[in-house]
């Protein structure tokens, strides 16, 4: 029997400080989002960040959180419900850090009778930090644990004719009514040497401007090609005009190079220069969250408006949107049908 696994980011269970912390601490422990040799990113997580940075993270999630939850959990569960509705066959959801964890919807799929699971990490774009490290940590699961059960994965599928439809129909709807002058697409960052550690030529990935558009089977696991093809594609859907919109990267630790144009800069630069009007979406996340609420929806819009700006919209993420929900179905019924 066939099952489906949906895997999101996570959350802290609740804007606590102590919570906050254990989410943190879990996340940044990962060896693939600070990846560091053990001692190392133990000195710097455990003895530094976490020493520090749990309780502006704690102020930033209440500032976000619904009466519900966390907004990324609470979209998660909207969405899961509707994927199940239109599936054939069980489908769980799990996060990659925090609740409900990994292990957890895989025993609820095997207590169902499943056999075979298709896990759905719900990133567009292949990176270390996301896509990578879940299906990693469902591999070491299913081998200690549950030996029986077989486990495809989803890649990324940010270039999938479906997906890219979607988003373009969910902004093409928002742009039709904010009419701003410029539209930004900000994309999660991550350091440039993550670009370069998932290069499987080892030789192609430069970031020099040119490499990205270069054919190139680096591309299947190369992030900052896949967010740049997303903007293409969707600017190719809508005919965007050339000018009229932009991609930049946002958030970033530590001081190593992350990929730019950084947003934060690029934000400001929009206002001082003369643009009144901005929209901003963010592709690399399916729901919206923190980085997506706060970081741009409160504080970038901020900083916009105090550096001459006049207007600045966030368009939200997929979320639970009836066509994105119908999406992620057709996926699972159509590899079930696989024999």
């Amino acid at each position: 029997m066939k099952g489906a696994l949906l895997v999101n980011l996570g959350s802290p269970n609740s804007t606590s400080t102590k919570d906050v912390k254990n989410y943190l601490g879990e996340f940044l422990m990962d060896e693939r989002v600070i990846d560091m040799s053990y001692i190392p990113r133990l000195l710097l997580v455990k003895g530094i960040i976490l020493n520090t940075r749990p309780k502006k993270s704690a102020a930033a999630y209440k500032k976000i959180w619904w009466n519900e939850g966390s907004p990324l959990i609470v979209l998660s569960e909207r969405l899961h419900k509707k994927v199940q509705e239109n599936s054939e066959i069980p489908v769980e959801l799990a996060m990659r850090y925090g609740n409900p964890s990994i292990e957890s919807g895989i025993e609820k799929l095997e207590a169902q009778g499943v056999t075979e699971i298709l896990i759905i990490p719900l990133y567009p774009q292949f990176a270390m930090a996301t896509t990578e490290t879940i299906v990693v940590l469902a591999e070491k699961i299913i081998k200690k644990q549950f030996p029986h059960i077989k486990l495809t994965d989803v890649p990324a599928f940010y270039n999938k004719v479906d997906y890219v439809q979607v988003l373009s129909n969910s902004i093409k709807k928002e742009l039709d009514i904010l009419k701003p002058e410029h539209l930004l697409f900000s994309y999660h960052g991550v350091p440039e040497r993550h670009i370069k550690k998932s290069d499987v030529t080892k030789s192609h990935c430069k970031i020099d401007g040119s490499c990205c558009n270069t054919p190139s089977a680096a591309h299947e696991f190369c992030y900052r090609h896949q967010c740049y093809e997303t903007t293409k594609l969707v600017a190719e859907k809508l005919n965007l005009k050339e000018g009229f919109y932009s991609t930049s990267f946002q958030s970033r630790l530590g001081r190593d190079p992350w990929l730019q144009p950084y947003t934060d800069k690029t934000i400001d630069n929009f206002a001082r220069n003369g643009i009144h009007n901005l929209a901003v979406v963010t592709p690399a996340f399916v729901s919206d969250c923190l980085e997506t609420l706060e970081e741009i929806g409160m504080e970038a819009k901020h900083s916009f408006i105090e550096n001459g700006g006049t207007t600045f919209n966030t368009i939200p993420c997929l979320n639970d949107n009836d066509d994105w929900a119908e999406t992620v179905s057709n996926w699972i019924n159509n590899w079930n049908l696989k024999i």
